[in-house]
């Protein structure tokens, strides 16, 4: 699937807002964590650096876990996008900065509050995948005992697990070895 290069960029930055919540206990709980999170994402524009702030992305975060969980829905993830782009009165516009020179939307004013801003690009980017009829690449791991979301971005829809906690390697390593000892058994 051709995605525009600032949606991919927003469902991977959704997907880890996500699983700052879901795995290894809760990873938003302090403005530092919030800091960190916005700078490995380049997001930009007007912080207050409040605990206002900081509950308002929790709240978006409950949001966004709640799009994935309906992704197998498609009505139901369809009135969560709504409603969210309602919520955050996404009105998009052109830009580019030097960090991120190609021509991208923008959904909310620079000086509009942080989950609003972030709320709204998260909102248009999962309007993407329902308008290109790709809601399966929002997934849950499947791993057990993980509750990470993940957005497969493979050419044919395979992932299966997140990039949290290793869950590829877990598994595949249980795979091998449950092979071998059942090798190992039946060379009895």
């Amino acid at each position: 699937m051709a995605m525009a290069h600032d949606t991919e960029f927003v469902l991977r930055a959704a997907c880890v807002l996500a699983n700052t919540g879901r795995t290894h206990g809760d990873q938003l709980t302090e403005q530092s964590q919030l800091d960190e999170y916005l700078t490995e994402f380049g997001m930009t524009g007007h912080r207050d650096h409040d605990d206002r702030e900081l509950q308002a992305v929790r709240k978006l975060r409950v949001a966004v876990g709640r799009i994935w969980a309906a992704a197998p829905e498609d009505e139901r993830a369809v009135e969560l996008v709504n409603a969210l782009l309602r919520q955050t009165r996404a009105t998009p516009w052109l830009t580019r900065h030097a960090e991120m020179p190609q021509w991208h939307l923008h959904l909310a004013a620079p000086d509009a509050p942080l989950a609003t801003r972030l709320g709204a690009e998260m909102a248009m980017a999962f309007a993407d995948l329902i308008r290109a009829d790709e809601l399966r690449r929002l997934k849950l791991c499947a791993a057990p005992e993980c509750d990470a979301v993940l957005i497969d971005l493979s050419r044919n829809r395979s992932r299966i697990f997140c990039d949290t906690g290793n869950c590829a390697n877990r598994q595949h390593v249980a795979a091998y070895r449950a092979r071998h000892t059942a090798i190992e058994v039946c060379a009895r």
